[in-house]
């Protein structure tokens, strides 16, 4: 491979980076509230917004999703997940607001992906691809793929553990309501045999 194609291969992966951004952040939803999040998209740039509560009370939320101009692009009333890809017919901020307002007592972890730009390649060649670039591209994609499937295993890793964490909790409040129940019953009997006995012996 020459000084050019590798050049190439830099510029284009450069521009791959500079052409995509986006947001993947989780965030604690209160009960009663409603949180939203700006990202700024070109008109038509393509974007992909995901989500996903990982914890609390029925694993929902309303999510609503706007343009600059206010119009509702996407909108799903107590959701546990979802993904929404659309173009921007507009450059500006676009808005996407999850709301607990519905809940009074629970509180949520959500998770949040808004991918901006197209993150599928290295970008276009005019000219054949030699077999160093096609292989840079493959190992592009699998690490997209990786990182895709990290992701995945770890919003699942965490509504198991949290799962965990509550059967726990409540397992032990029942033994101990169990305990105290025994104990109750346990001191009753002797009272009531106490006084079976002392009223023989009067």
């Amino acid at each position: 491979m020459d000084y050019w194609s590798i050049c190439l291969l830099f510029i284009s992966l450069f521009g791959t980076i500079l052409r995509t951004g986006g947001v993947e952040l989780s965030f604690e939803l209160p009960d009663n509230a409603k949180q939203c999040f700006y990202q700024d998209i070109e008109k038509n740039a393509t974007a992909l917004f995901e989500f996903q509560v990982v914890t609390g009370g029925q694993y929902d939320v309303d999510v609503i999703l706007e343009a600059p101009n206010k119009e509702i692009i996407y909108k799903q009333i107590k959701t546990q997940f979802d993904s929404h890809q659309f173009t921007a017919s507009m450059t500006g901020a676009y808005k996407a607001c999850f709301s607990n307002e519905f809940s009074t007592f629970s509180h949520k972890l959500v998770y949040m992906d808004f991918r901006v730009g197209d993150q599928s390649s290295l970008g276009e060649h005019v000219t054949v691809m030699t077999q160093m670039e096609s292989s840079a591209q493959t190992v592009h994609k699998n690490l997209n793929s990786i990182l895709d499937y990290q992701t995945h295993h770890r919003l699942r890793e965490a509504q198991g553990r949290k799962r965990a964490e509550d059967l726990n909790t409540r397992v032990l409040l029942w033994s101990v309501m169990e305990t105290i129940t025994i104990l109750v019953i346990s001191v009753g009997q002797v009272y009531i045999l106490r006084t079976f006995f002392t009223e023989r012996k009067r």
